[in-house]
């Protein structure tokens, strides 16, 4: 894999992991948050508990999928 490649793949990633969070940020916690209030989860409107908890949650997960994948992508390269 060359230099090319790999800031390829990594730039992939960034914008792949950003759109998850953007989708889950502001889709599930603000746009859509009056349709996910429906249901329930643990007792909590599901979009209340995404906008407070669940978002912050994910969030969290996707850095921690970053420095996974990142770790790997680099390893590949030889870095």
């Amino acid at each position: 894999m060359d230099k090319k490649q790999y800031w390829q793949k990594q730039i992939r990633r960034t914008v792949g992991l950003l759109i998850i969070w953007a989708v889950v940020a502001f889709g599930f916690s603000i746009l859509g948050v009056n349709y996910f209030n429906q249901f329930d989860f643990n007792g909590i409107p599901f979009g209340f508990w995404m906008a407070q908890q669940g978002s912050i949650i994910i969030f969290v997960l996707l850095i921690l999928a970053y420095t996974l994948l990142s770790e790997r992508a680099d390893k590949e390269a030889g870095l």
